[in-house]
């Protein structure tokens, strides 16, 4: 596996995404879940935005489209959303059990990306989203 492969990536996003969990059910103890968010919201955009400078990035910005710029700032705030319910649902309840509801997203993802993007789904796709679905119904209960 190289660092051009996709598996890659996701596999590390994985890993980050996990840690992510554990440090934000920490971090949250006695802090209002926005105020938390907002704090995580913070050192995103600050790492972020050092990253891309410090790769010269900012310049290619400017040739985005607008329909890039609408989808983008409505995933942003889909991302704020999601973020904002997360995070009241974590400081709540246990992050085993919150983050198996919020993988959820993986079935959703699955049935919206047949419904808005058009992608072809094989019958061992939906065989893997149901048991996806199952076990995360098993582990929910």
């Amino acid at each position: 596996m190289t660092t051009n492969s996709w598996i890659f990536w996701a596999a590390l996003s994985a890993v980050f995404a996990a840690l992510t969990t554990i440090f934000a059910k920490v971090g949250i103890q006695n802090v209002d879940s926005d105020i938390a968010t907002f704090i995580r919201t913070a050192f995103v955009f600050l790492l972020l935005a050092l990253f891309v400078y410090f790769q010269g990035k900012f310049s290619t910005s400017l040739a985005i489209t607008k329909n890039s710029w609408v989808f983008l700032g409505l995933s942003g705030l889909a991302t704020c959303a999601s973020w904002i319910c997360f995070y009241r649902a974590l400081q709540i309840g246990d992050a085993s059990k919150v983050i198996v509801i919020d993988k959820f997203s993986i079935v959703l993802v699955a049935i919206f990306a047949v419904i808005f993007l058009g992608e072809k789904t094989l019958l061992k796709d939906w065989i893997g989203i149901t048991l996806v679905t199952t076990g995360l119904i098993l582990i929910a209960l």
